[in-house]
């Protein structure tokens, strides 16, 4: 049994240093011919992108995908809210926990599988000040220990 090929056309890495990340879920997306183009060719960008829950239906917001260049006319706006294909249970659930203190909806990477275009949405809590210093902190001890570990075995 062969696992469908992935591929990652950007990821938001900056959302695990300013948010916890509590769950993840994998939503489609709603596309334009050309937006579809521009995803192929890796142009995209989710760095201050965030979803949010508007009638019943979720929209990503803020997630730049460059015009196509070789598009003669009818090209996309590069920031338009875009549509998020979830199922009614699984949009019940975010709205319930989006309406709780501090939750909000961030989108982590979009990417290709078996020819869609899907995206994973994070909920996620936001960190504060501190809580990103303590991780800086851990990221740095780790670093120093394994450099140490490697500098004993020569």
């Amino acid at each position: 049994m062969n696992k469908p090929h992935i591929k990652i056309i950007a990821e938001n890495r900056k959302a695990r240093y300013n948010y916890f990340i509590e769950d993840q879920l994998e939503a489609g997306l709603v596309l334009k011919g050309t937006e579809v183009k521009s995803l192929r060719m890796g142009k995209a960008n989710l760095k201050d992108a965030y979803a949010r829950v508007k009638d019943g239906e979720v929209f990503v917001y803020q997630m730049h995908i460059s015009p196509y260049p070789f598009a003669y006319y009818d090209n996309h706006d590069p920031l338009r809210p875009r549509k998020l294909l979830l199922h009614k249970r699984e949009i019940k659930r975010l709205i319930s926990k989006v309406n709780e203190k501090g939750f909000t909806l961030v989108p982590l990477k979009i990417y290709f599988i078996a020819g869609k275009a899907k995206i994973t949405l994070a909920l996620a809590k936001g960190k504060r000040k501190y809580d990103k210093r303590e991780a800086i902190r851990r990221r740095d001890e780790k670093r120093d220990m394994e450099r140490a570990r490697k500098e004993g075995y020569r």
